[in-house]
């Protein structure tokens, strides 16, 4: 096999593996040669075999058991937000918002332009970027540029391509955002885990990662996903003065709950930063379908991301835009949207109160779910809930770092239950802990 693979490069070298794994020439389970093998065959530097193979496995495409030597690795099973399907249990994992609590879009809908757009014309709706800058502009106010991508994901994803190439290491929240880690770990990225605890983003976690080269910082200031902690003025600082010496390190903000956030928002930018994003998509309260962002960045870093949604090839429609826009200056939408910032809020805290009843500890400061420390194996607890009848979601998935203490949480979707559903699903909480041994040592 190793007669097969080629380049002189560690990014040829691993490319070249990527092709044979594509063409079903590699299948998983098969050896990779010994580094020794390899840099012998093609007249490398063992080091750029090393580099290849560590390219390799940050992608997902191989795994290293050290002496055991490197392998390709199995299709990984990657867990995905959204409803469950072809389940009869009651799904808790989730994440969505309620659609009772989101605008109608019928009169919107008849009440916008449909001027058409044509090739190369401007790729933010003129009135929709208008109202954003102004919005943006409240919370940054400094120069920036405005751009419009098709939600959350896609801005973070083309920032961090604007930004990094494979094998570039960029900093997590730890747990994360399941999409997040996606994105990088698809791209090559190395991820570099920096704790959570309830005041956001460790600022002893942030230097840590600048310490080990990160050139992105990916952070949550409010309702983070999965434990929904805000970020404080007094961490937002902390951190802001970790960033001080990284000036060129760039830093995104996903802002994703924004409008429906009970938090204030605190930005870790400080104001000499020279490479930042803010970004705030309007899914979680417009709807997830309505795919769209709104991203405010300094100039060199907007120039670059404009780059990637060139009129002619990958703008978001403008009619999505004019939607987004009518509801976002609708008084009675925006009066929804408050009233759905309440309905999350009271749901949540209610539910907290409900477990503290049964002595479990839980915390819903901001977002859309409860992050609920069962102080057990969760997913032994989660399959106990399944044999009565709820299908929750274990922390790990959303932990960089499996062993820590994401592995004794659940995250629970459950601001749609009523009064007799959450006392129900409490008391089946109860007694699915009770029925497990409690954790000690690391994980307690």
């Amino acid at each position: 096999m190793s007669g097969q693979i080629s380049g002189h490069t560690a990014s040829d070298i691993a490319a070249s593996v990527r092709r044979l794994v594509d063409s079903g020439a590699l299948v998983a389970g098969d050896m990779l040669p010994s580094v020794r093998e390899l840099a012998g065959q093609l007249g490398v530097n063992r080091n750029t075999v090393v580099a290849a193979y560590r390219q390799l496995v940050q992608a997902g495409v191989a795994v290293t058991r050290g002496r055991g030597g490197t392998s390709i690795a199995q299709p990984a099973v990657i867990a995905q937000e959204g409803f469950a399907s072809n389940t009869v249990l009651r799904d808790l994992g989730s994440g969505n918002p309620d659609p009772r609590a989101l605008p109608d879009v019928a009169s919107a809908l008849a009440s916008i332009s449909a001027t058409p757009v044509l090739y190369g014309q401007a790729v933010a709706d003129p009135e929709l970027a208008q109202w954003a800058t102004r919005w943006l502009a409240a919370d940054q106010p400094r120069e920036f540029g405005l751009q419009v991508t098709s939600g959350a994901v896609d801005a973070v994803e083309r920032l961090l391509a604007q930004a990094l190439t494979q094998g570039d290491a960029v900093a997590l929240e730890d747990p994360c955002f399941l999409t997040s880690v996606h994105t990088a770990r698809l791209a090559g990225y190395r991820t570099v885990p920096v704790p959570v605890d309830d005041e956001g983003m460790t600022a002893d976690g942030l230097r840590a990662a600048l310490a080990a080269g990160v050139r992105a910082v990916v952070c949550t200031p409010r309702a983070h996903n999965p434990t929904g902690t805000a970020l404080t003025a007094a961490r937002a600082a902390q951190l802001r003065e970790a960033l001080a010496e990284h000036p060129y390190v760039l830093v995104i903000e996903d802002d994703h709950f924004s409008l429906l956030s009970s938090s204030a928002y605190h930005t870790v930018i400080g104001p000499a930063h020279r490479r930042w994003a803010l970004v705030r998509s309007v899914s979680k309260f417009l709807g997830p379908d309505l795919r769209l962002a709104l991203v405010a960045a300094d100039p060199e870093t907007s120039t670059r991301l404009s780059a990637r949604l060139t009129p002619g090839t990958m703008w978001v429609s403008h009619l999505l835009q004019r939607l987004a826009h009518g509801l976002l200056t609708d008084p009675e939408a925006r009066e929804r949207i408050a009233r759905a910032r309440e309905h999350y809020r009271s749901r949540n805290a209610s539910f907290v109160a409900v477990l503290a009843q049964r002595g479990i500890a839980a915390q819903a400061a901001d977002g859309l779910n409860v992050w609920v420390d069962v102080n057990a194996d969760a997913r032994s607890v989660a399959e106990q809930l399944m044999r009565r009848g709820w299908l929750a979601r274990t922390g790990d998935e959303f932990a960089l770092n499996r062993d820590g203490p994401s592995a004794r949480h659940l995250r629970l979707t459950v601001h749609d239950l009523d009064e007799t559903a959450t006392q129900n699903l409490a008391d089946d909480l109860a007694a699915a802990i009770a029925a497990l041994p409690r954790l000690t040592g690391a994980h307690a």
